[in-house]
C-alpha cells in the first residue's frame, strides 16, 4: 500500500471533507468517519484522487463505537498513522433562555462529540500507532477556547478542554514517536455557520478579521497537513491559531 492510513472524524462535510481531500491529493488513503449522513460520507469517497480510501461509522458519544470505528479503520486501511478529531457539534444555548434540562443537555452532547469523542478516539487510536514507530495526532478545536462561546458556551468549554487534553498528550505520547498539535480556527464557511453567516450577524462576524471574510475549509486543511507531516514534530503540543487576526493571544 502506498501512502499513510489517515482517520478524519466528522469528514462528511465542512473542515472533514477539506481536510480528507486534501490529504488523499497528496497519495495517502483516508477514513471517513460519520454518524448518520453516510450517503453524504459514502459521496465523498467516491470523489476523493486515489485508491484505498474508507467509509467508518460511530456515533461518538458512544465510546463503545468509537472503538470499534477507529479498529475497522485500521483494518481497512492496514494501519493508522493519522488521526485528525475534527467532528464537532454547535448548538446554542444561552443560559438566560432555555430550560434546566434543556441546559444540561446541550452540555452533555457537546462535551460527548467534542471531547469525550476525541479523547476516547486518541485511546483508541494510539494503540494501533504505537506498534509502527509512533504517528500523528491534530485536533480541531476553535478560536471560542480563547475568545469565549456566550451563546455557545459547551462549545467554547469543550474546545479549551481539547486543547489541554492535546498538550498532555503531546507531552506523554513524544517517547512513542507520536506528536500532538491543534489547530483554533475562527469562524469558517462551511454548512454549520451558513445560517450565521446569512443573518444579520453575518456582517459583524466578517468584521472581526480585518480582512473581512471568514476562513476558507481548505485554509484550516493546510495546516492539518503540516501539523500531521513529518517536518512537525517539533510543533507537538502548539495550538495554531486560524482566525484571521480576528482574536490574538
Amino acid at each position: 500500500m502506498t501512502g499513510r492510513a489517515i482517520l478524519v472524524t466528522g469528514a462528511s462535510r465542512g473542515i472533514g471533507q477539506a481536510i480528507a481531500e486534501a490529504f488523499a491529493a497528496q497519495g495517502d488513503r483516508v477514513a471517513i468517519h460519520y454518524n448518520a449522513a453516510k450517503a453524504t460520507a459514502e459521496a465523498v469517497r467516491a470523489g476523493l484522487p486515489g485508491s484505498g480510501h474508507a467509509v467508518v461509522q460511530a456515533d461518538l458519544t458512544d465510546p463503545a463505537a468509537v472503538r470499534r470505528m477507529v479498529d475497522d479503520a485500521a483494518g481497512q486501511l492496514g494501519g493508522l498513522d493519522v488521526l485528525v478529531n475534527n467532528a464537532g457539534i454547535y448548538s446554542q444555548h444561552l443560559i438566560t433562555e432555555v430550560s434546566y434540562e434543556e441546559w444540561q443537555a446541550a452540555w452533555q452532547e457537546t462535551l460527548g462529540v467534542n471531547l469525550l469523542g476525541a479523547v476516547n478516539a486518541t485511546w483508541c487510536a494510539v494503540r494501533h500507532m504505537i506498534p509502527r514507530g509512533g504517528g500523528r495526532i491534530v485536533n480541531v478545536t476553535s478560536r471560542g477556547a480563547y475568545r469565549g462561546e456566550p451563546r455557545h458556551p459547551a462549545y467554547g468549554a469543550s474546545k479549551a478542554g481539547l486543547n489541554a487534553f492535546g498538550q498532555s498528550m503531546a507531552r506523554y505520547l513524544a517517547p512513542h514517536g507520536i506528536a500532538v498539535a491543534s489547530v483554533a480556527p475562527g469562524y469558517v464557511a462551511t454548512d454549520m455557520t451558513t445560517e450565521e453567516l446569512a443573518s444579520p450577524r453575518g456582517d459583524v462576524i466578517r468584521g472581526q478579521s480585518p480582512f473581512g471574510r471568514v476562513a476558507r475549509p481548505e485554509e484550516i486543511a493546510a495546516a492539518v497537513l503540516y501539523l500531521a507531516s513529518a517536518e512537525a514534530e517539533w510543533a507537538s503540543g502548539a495550538v495554531l491559531d486560524l482566525n484571521g487576526a480576528s482574536h490574538l493571544r
